[in-house]
């Protein structure tokens, strides 16, 4: 591939949002002060991270913590955030850049459209280099210097990075250890698992720096870790901005990649997902599910989160079989009984 996606016309979507304008490599948007950049003695990558962010700030300062803590940290953290503490955010040896959600920060759906705001996200990037990151992801040490080396080796392909679940959430204590550099990975290894129904890098090989596969399976791309050059992200269209809520605007970032000639590697760079309650399945979810599901099978005559819309209409919450190309039909919202037999707070992942 020579880094364009030419038959890229063939996936119709008024909806994608074409992020990039031609900007200086190292412009620095006035949204927000320029913060105080990591040590010069510590050289840093020269890349974007961009992460997004609403409510869960305790999340946020945690992955901070870890990309200030890398053994190579970001040059640039992008977050789109309306709530985020502006001097809190000055702590960290990080070059921070924070863009609100909305021009007036009234519009809340846009503060929840994760898909919206990583396109925002990486509007304002200063680097081509452009790693994703969820808010309640912690990085490995050497996660940030390894995906950018892959990157740097593999320019045109999509890279995600391997993620593994912290089994509860971190202390305070056992964050202000983190802040401090003191939390290393052997001791967020002891608290995490990896998630079974998802292809994992034995942790033998997570040990390796130039573990990757390349792997034809698009729908094994997570969103919560992964890393893509500008060119590539703007040739993609960045994330399409008709998928609401929660589900499946990942999977079709993935199918378009898949559609260009795009490669997809997995790679053994690990994240930590910071644990917080969860529903099983997704019932607190239930509608954005089912129109995201819907506008996925229109665009791609493939039914995403499978698994999910076969629970829900054992449930008979919607009318929906596999082999059916009719859209789904939503029967009815769930009960609060079934809302609280649905919520895991201990859960690592949904």
């Amino acid at each position: 591939m020579s880094g364009c996606c030419p038959n890229l016309r063939c996936v119709p979507n008024n909806h994608l949002l074409i992020i990039r304008k031609t900007k200086p490599m190292m412009h620095h948007d006035p949204i927000s002060p320029k913060r105080p950049t990591a040590s010069p003695k510590r050289p840093t990558a020269p890349v974007s991270v961009i992460t997004t962010c609403y409510g869960r700030n305790t999340h946020l300062y945690n992955l901070l913590a870890a990309l200030a803590n890398s053994s190579t940290p970001p040059a640039e953290v992008i977050i789109v955030n309306d709530d985020a503490d502006p001097k809190r955010l000055n702590e960290y040896a990080l070059n921070i850049v924070q863009i609100p959600t909305t021009k007036d920060g009234n519009d809340k759906q846009a503060r929840f459209d994760i898909g919206h705001n990583r396109n925002i996200g990486a509007t304002h990037a200063s680097f081509d280099a452009l790693i994703f990151l969820d808010v309640d992801c912690l990085v490995a040490a050497d996660s940030i210097a390894g995906l950018y080396s892959k990157l740097t080796a593999h320019p045109n392909a999509l890279l995600m990075g391997q993620p593994k679940y912290l089994t509860r959430p971190l202390s305070a204590a056992e964050s202000a250890a983190l802040s401090a550099g003191m939390l290393n990975n052997a001791a967020l290894d002891a608290l995490s698992v990896y998630n079974p129904y998802r292809p994992n890098f034995a942790p033998t090989d997570s040990l390796a720096p130039a573990a990757m596969t390349q792997t034809e399976d698009f729908g094994a791309f997570w969103s919560l870790c992964f890393a893509i050059t500008r060119q590539q992200f703007d040739a993609l269209g960045g994330f399409d901005t008709a998928y609401v809520g929660y589900g499946a605007e990942d999977t079709d970032f993935a199918f378009r990649a898949r559609a260009c000639g795009m490669p997809f590697y997995l790679t053994a760079e690990i994240v930590y997902h910071q644990q917080h309650s969860v529903c099983r399945p997704p019932l607190n979810h239930l509608d954005s599910i089912v129109i995201n599901a819907n506008r996925f099978y229109d665009q791609w005559q493939h039914w995403a989160m499978a698994g999910w819309l076969g629970e829900f209409a054992e449930l008979g919450l919607i009318e929906w079989q596999a082999a059916q190309t009719a859209p789904i039909t939503l029967l009815r919202a769930p009960t609060e009984k079934e809302l609280e037999a649905s919520h895991c707070p201990d859960a690592p992942f949904v």
